[in-house]
């Protein structure tokens, strides 16, 4: 299926536990902290519309107040908490990219909380490929902060034990799902002036990308 051609990263996987879903999802309502693995590198999750875990999430990984913080949905439906519009330019990437290791900026509601878009009015958002992302996505009912489980300044974290070297027991909730890829983060994609605009290659090339929109175009 197209959705699985980037899942490299969870052979074997095992679907978590209803009951670890829901501890999940109390962490969550709850204001705190869960790190899981996606198809890139583990990442931490947050109410992306709590303000206080939004600034937890900051002082624990030590990071800038400047810079946004990504999100992950689980449906296109899901984007319209978050986004103004869908750009049309999106929308083929979107097809064949997506769930995967594509982040695209989009034009940010007005509501959302200024931690997460860092005052950008834009914001970062991809649908994870990764199973377990996407059961604590549909558990949670709601999108996620997908922000890489680091310190700043320091590597990314690729499976669970690397989480806790870096972070301890300040985690409220970590997932074991298995060493993730890590070789790259996702693709960041921009719109500027009705063009894309790479922001950052990732795990998806660019030429990828650009492959669809020849293809649409001689169609």
């Amino acid at each position: 299926m197209k959705q699985d051609r980037h899942v490299k990263n969870a052979p074997g996987y095992q679907p978590c536990s209803m009951a670890d879903l829901n501890r999940a999802v109390a962490v969550l309502n709850n204001g705190g902290v869960v790190a899981f693995p996606t198809e890139t590198f583990y990442g931490l999750a947050v109410d992306p519309f709590n303000p206080l875990a939004l600034n937890h999430l900051f002082t624990l990984k030590q990071r800038e107040i400047s810079k946004p913080i990504l999100t992950l949905v689980d449906n296109r439906e899901s984007l319209s908490v978050l986004v103004q519009e869908i750009p049309t330019l999106y929308e083929p990437i979107m097809d064949v990219f997506w769930p995967g290791p594509l982040t695209l900026i989009f034009p940010a509601r007005v509501n959302l909380p200024t931690l997460l878009t860092a005052g950008t009015s834009t914001i970062g958002i991809r649908q994870s490929s990764h199973p377990f992302a996407r059961q604590l996505l549909r558990a949670f009912g709601m999108p996620i902060t997908a922000t890489s489980a680091n310190i700043s300044g320091r590597t990314a974290a690729v499976d669970a034990f690397e989480v806790k070297s870096q972070f301890g027991d300040k985690i409220d909730m970590v997932f074991d799902g298995g060493r993730t890829p890590g070789v790259a983060g996702s693709t960041i994609i921009g719109l500027e002036e009705d063009k894309l605009i790479l922001k950052r290659e990732g795990a998806i090339a660019l030429k990828e990308i650009q492959k669809v929109f020849k293809g649409r175009q001689s169609q």
